[in-house]
């Protein structure tokens, strides 16, 4: 009996210090989220950084939602996508709206040829904000080796969700760093913060942004950028397939308007207070349950997925 009690001791304290950590951490974030979303403060972005905002996937869901916060701030818009008739109509109404000038590029990111374009295009402009917002996902979850035309969707995952920052990052952040000012604002995924089975390579690639961001935070703070990595949870975009907002599946509108409150703040943020909250209770499972989790509920999406195709 004597013999456990120092046992009995030990395991009270690691208990205590568990609990005394997580509501520690709790605490911190509940106070941070306070500071960034309760109170009022300027926005981090302006025509101060530059003049010019560069905003890739400009034409739907929180790419066109980040060009049109950017518009409001007063900063000249230049947006990157694939349709140029989309591009046109987003440009002419941000332009009217917002009474600032707008640029367009049309280009594919699925494309690896299309960076001497871009350049050329930026060339002379003061380039303040650049959001690296194009991406790609899969149809719906599914596992690596059953992928539809596998090699294929390697490639534009790769093309578009790694290789799309990395240069437009390289085209951009020269100008920043001479200027000594600038932000960089990289969309990645609440995927890219835990491994999510089924979605493997998107998961993959926006880890990579996630990693890729931080450590370019790191690396030029001191020079006066700022690099923000973003990781929402599920959006109602056209991507995600939700239509109708709610609490936890904010609109784009909602979702960037929270986001930008972040900027200048958070090198590293889920963007949106219940997506904050979700990320840090997620972030204290255990490996076992958070994977016993997650498969099952990208199974249940593979399944709904599947059955609604074999019917049609």
């Amino acid at each position: 009996m004597e013999s456990a009690l120092p046992a009995a001791g030990f395991l009270y304290w690691v208990g205590a210090g568990t609990v005394a950590y997580l509501a520690l951490r709790i605490s911190c974030s509940l106070f941070m989220a306070l500071r960034v979303w309760g109170l009022g403060h300027e926005p981090g972005v302006g025509p101060g950084l530059g003049e010019w905002a560069v905003v890739t996937g400009s034409t739907d869901g929180i790419g066109k939602s980040y060009a049109e916060e950017l518009a409001k701030c007063g900063m000249k818009l230049v947006l990157i996508s694939r349709s140029q008739d989309k591009l046109n109509q987003v440009s002419s109404e941000i332009r009217e709206k917002y009474k600032v000038e707008t640029r367009t590029i049309a280009v594919d990111f699925a494309s690896e040829d299309i960076y001497d374009k871009i350049k050329t295009s930026l060339a002379g402009l003061k380039i303040g904000v650049l959001v690296n917002n194009v991406g790609m996902s899969y149809e719906y979850p599914e596992y690596f080796l059953e992928i539809p035309d596998l090699d294929n969707a390697i490639k534009k995952l790769i093309n578009i969700n790694i290789l799309s920052v990395c240069k437009m990052t390289r085209l951009v952040l020269p100008g920043m760093v001479e200027r000594s000012k600038g932000t960089i604002l990289n969309i990645s995924s609440a995927s890219g913060m835990r491994p999510t089975p089924l979605l493997t390579i998107y998961s993959a690639t926006k880890a990579f942004v996630d990693f890729f961001s931080r450590c370019l935070h790191e690396e030029y703070r001191s020079k006066g950028i700022f690099v923000q990595s973003v990781l929402p949870y599920f959006v109602a975009t056209k991507m995600t397939k939700i239509r109708k907002p709610t609490l936890q599946t904010p609109s784009p509108e909602m979702f960037v308007k929270s986001a930008m409150k972040t900027v200048g703040w958070k090198s590293r943020t889920n963007g949106y207070p219940v997506h904050s909250l979700m990320g840090t209770i997620i972030s204290t499972l255990p490996s076992w349950l958070y994977f016993n989790v997650i498969m099952r509920s990208v199974k249940s999406t593979r399944a709904r997925y599947l059955r609604k195709a074999k019917k049609n």
